[in-house]
């Protein structure tokens, strides 16, 4: 499986550390670097169907390696030298089923 190879991308996973007067939970990010990512323009398909439902733009979709055990939800990633922010949750499909190195997709955004 060595002909397509992804890239490294680092996971700013959200970790509640602590909550406010108000009881609101106070986050603090810890990068977790995940290799052999696999990166690609969202489909015009993929663009219109996150505009209807979240109200955001999709720009790139990104295919996570098998065995990854990471919260991607809710949280940002960097990559290409920018920030990036997971739009809904990762689509996963069955290990055995897909032949290649990679199950999930998540839709990233861009962000600051």
């Amino acid at each position: 499986m060595a002909m397509i190879k992804g890239i490294p991308v680092v996971l700013l996973q959200k970790i509640k550390v602590d909550e406010d007067p108000f009881g609101q939970a106070i986050y603090q990010e810890r990068e977790i670097i995940v290799e052999n990512v696999l990166i690609s323009p969202s489909s015009a398909n993929d663009i219109i169907t996150s505009q209807n439902l979240t109200g955001k733009k999709a720009v790139y979709t990104l295919a996570i390696p098998k065995g990854d055990q990471n919260s991607w939800e809710d949280n940002n990633v960097v990559f290409l030298g920018r920030k990036w922010h997971v739009l809904g949750f990762a689509i996963e499909g069955i290990d055995e089923n897909i032949p290649l190195d990679w199950n999930k997709k998540v839709m990233v955004e861009r962000y600051g």
